[in-house]
């Protein structure tokens, strides 16, 4: 057998699945370039790569640009240790001294016949090995390359759900990746892809545990598990991270109390990280969810988050950790106003936290609602970093069954101008430190990955997992842009079914949005399962875990008042976008509910009134899912026909869910409004009481 043939006969065997193209290579796929031509002159710039590096990383980088090279242009790439006089080919430069690059960035540039990449650090080299590929799978021109990137964002993590016992708290896509009842003693190949897929997009931190924490972690028996996981990821530049229950000393250390400013406790909290440390010398530090939804925290024992972080604080800054506080905490009370929650509680602790400690906030007020104005934590807290928490998993965006590309919402909400500074502080700029020059920078993912094979359920969420790594990278980049790059390197490179594709993806959470959630209404979703429309639901646990707590329907009119008259949540913005929202009249439509009680015969901008405009958004969202199946069956020929079944059918379902939706909502706030719909919208074919019998239906409560 030739070489070659036996070359990609043993490449597709690692590589690649059993059997059809399930969607596990992800981002990853180097299959064939089909174009001949564009391959030879892409083999002409690249035949050979040079490095003599035994470094582990840089070992890494030279072989995913051999294999991943040598499948896409059909013809075996060599590894020499250096570039003969006039050979063209690929270098590696590692020069810690290197201008104009932070120490994970790098530079792609062509020097005479040599393309070369040059990086401060082995990671660096290894982010340009992947934007080389990136580029190759994307049909980006080579030549006179002249690239310089690095990350705008320091860390870039993935916080994973995922429990002992190997469930995933709001995981839609089978069971944790981690098996724990393996480890130490045996790594699952997936583990090397996941590191591999999250090196290629940027991503150097992964939380590995549930924020709602079971101590167990924190035991040396788990401990070895999560360093076993940490040696596979080390060489991709990944580093671990552990959530932590507060309450930790007292159920493994046996103390009387958690109390942080009791000495034993402190002593107890320096003496884990130590042990920590010692198995895991690069561990990044903990996150912390406390005194959140029942979680423990220094409050229970009259303390605050201050007294909470710092002990944490100082127990890993030995060792360069740092502390993840998450500021997602509120309290149930039926008279106010939950959007202000985290604001009140955290914008007067500014200033008084360890230099270590970084506060992870949520992109909006309330909770991965599918549309949430900036949080006002973003500008707010000027002497303490901040960080990104976006929400990759469906919890709020129709689970597994709702195709919703979610980079439009990142978007969104990354240009938002927070006005902290004057006119063009935007979110980006306060989260990299532009505005506040924060020691810190972080932006995180919760995390859409599990054990089904194409690791996220749906196929096409594959694409948040992805934008959320490259815009950490750069939080300016377009989502057209990234979903150009994924569709070209996940699905096809058939330009007409690039462009069908993408157009589906940049119009799809707009769809979702029109269909559950439209001008600002929040909050709908059953209890507890927070899946399917429960816009009735009066009565939960807590006020604020209710529908009614939000919408505020009555005979009058629809949505939250946050103005002065109201709970007034905009004063916690700046003044010019208190000014872009308070008045109704002017308020953007996507918003308008979110800071607005409108009345149901109010005129709005689009020339309907509040009620016609509502049963407008509800039935034409639900008939864009119909142009999605259209438009998805067009691209049948020129995508993998077990990736095409399964899109195809979830849009189905999503279809059935989408009517589900829409007739929920129409008939319940037609109760309030009294009116009928308006032409050409029919009246839905079933009443409330059954479209309420679904929820047992749907086994959801």
């Amino acid at each position: 057998m030739p070489k070659f043939r036996l070359f990609l006969l043993l490449y597709t065997l690692i590589t690649a699945p059993a059997w059809a193209d399930d969607g596990y290579r992800l981002w990853l796929k180097f299959d064939l370039i089909e174009d001949a031509a564009l391959r030879q002159k892409y083999l002409s710039q690249v035949p050979t790569i040079a490095s003599t590096s035994t470094h582990p990383t840089v070992q890494i980088a030279v072989e995913e640009l051999r294999q991943g090279l040598g499948t896409l242009l059909g013809k075996p790439v060599a590894v020499k240790p250096a570039l003969g006089a006039n050979e063209k080919g690929i270098s590696f430069k590692l020069n810690p001294t290197e201008s104009g690059i932070s120490e994970e960035g790098f530079k792609l540039q062509t020097v005479g016949g040599t393309l070369q990449l040059i990086a401060q650090t082995e990671r660096g080299l290894l982010y340009a090995a992947y934007e080389l590929l990136r580029r190759v799978q994307t049909g980006t021109s080579l030549e006179k390359l002249s690239v310089t990137s690095s990350p705008r964002i320091q860390l870039r993590l993935l916080n994973h759900w995922d429990n002992h016992v190997g469930t995933i708290e709001r995981g839609y896509a089978g069971m944790s990746l981690w098996k724990w009842y393996e480890l130490p003693e045996r790594l699952d190949p997936r583990y090397t892809e996941y590191a591999r897929a999250n090196a290629a997009i940027g991503i150097n931190g992964t939380v590995v545990n549930n924020v709602n924490a079971s101590a167990r972690f924190l035991t040396d028996e788990y401990l070895q598990k999560v360093k076993a996981l940490a040696d596979v990821f080390r060489p991709y530049g990944i580093k671990v991270y552990l959530s932590v229950n507060f309450a930790s000393p007292r159920i493994l250390g046996k103390l009387k109390t958690a109390d942080p400013l009791d000495p034993d406790v402190r002593a107890w909290w320096k003496q884990k990280a130590a042990d920590v440390y010692t198995l895991i010398p690069d561990f990044g530090g903990f996150l912390v969810k406390a005194n959140s939804e029942g979680e423990p925290g220094p409050m229970d024992y009259g303390r605050t988050h201050v007294d909470g972080a710092n002990v944490l604080a100082e127990a890993v800054k030995p060792h360069g950790g740092i502390i993840m506080w998450r500021s997602f905490v509120y309290e149930p009370d039926p008279k106010g106003d939950r959007f202000k929650a985290a604001y009140d509680e955290f914008k007067p602790l500014d200033g008084k936290f360890h230099d270590n400690v970084i506060i992870q906030v949520k992109n909006g007020p309330i909770d991965f609602m599918p549309r949430e104005p900036f949080s006002p934590l973003f500008g707010a807290m000027t002497q303490t970093p901040v960080s990104m928490e976006f929400q990759l998993t469906q919890e709020y965006l129709g689970w597994a069954t709702h195709w919703v590309y979610q980079a439009p919402l990142f978007e969104e909400v990354l240009s938002a101008d927070t006005h902290a500074k004057g006119p063009g502080s935007t979110v980006a700029k306060v989260l990299d430190g532009s505005v506040y020059k924060y020691p810190i920078t972080s932006m995180v993912g919760v995390a859409n990955t599990g054990s089904d094979r194409n690791w996220t359920g749906h196929p096409m969420a594959q694409a948040n997992w992805y934008a959320l790594g490259r815009m950490a990278w750069e939080p300016t980049l377009a989502s057209e842009q990234i979903a150009d790059e994924w569709v070209k390197m996940s699905l096809t490179r058939k330009p007409q079914a690039v462009a069908t594709i993408k157009n589906i993806m940049l119009k799809s959470r707009e769809i979702y949005v029109d269909y559950t959630s439209p001008l600002g209404l929040h909050h709908l979703m059953g209890e507890g399962h927070h899946f399917g429309p429960e816009p009735w639901l009066n009565k939960a646990r807590r006020p604020d875990w209710t529908a009614v707590y939000y919408h505020r329907a009555d005979s009058l009119g629809l949505g939250f008042d946050r103005t002065a008259r109201g709970s007034n949540a905009l004063s916690q913005y700046a003044p010019p976008v208190q000014q872009q929202f308070e008045n109704p009249a002017t308020c953007p439509l996507p918003y308008l509910l979110w800071f607005h009680h409108v009345p149901w015969t109010q005129k709005l901008s689009t020339g309907r009134t509040l009620w016609n405009e509502l049963v407008h958004r509800f039935y034409s969202g639900a008939e864009q899912v119909k142009w999605m199946q259209n438009e998805w069956n067009k691209v049948k020929k020129d995508v993998d026909s077990e990736i095409f079944a399964n899109v195809a059918g979830r849009l189905l379902t999503q279809e059935k869910e989408a009517l589900w939706w829409r007739d929920a909502c129409v008939l319940y706030f037609q109760e309030y409004a009294r009116q009928p719909l308006p032409a050409p919208y029919q009246k839905p074919n079933r009443t409330l009481e059954e479209v309420k019998n679904l929820v047992d239906i749907y086994h959801l409560r």
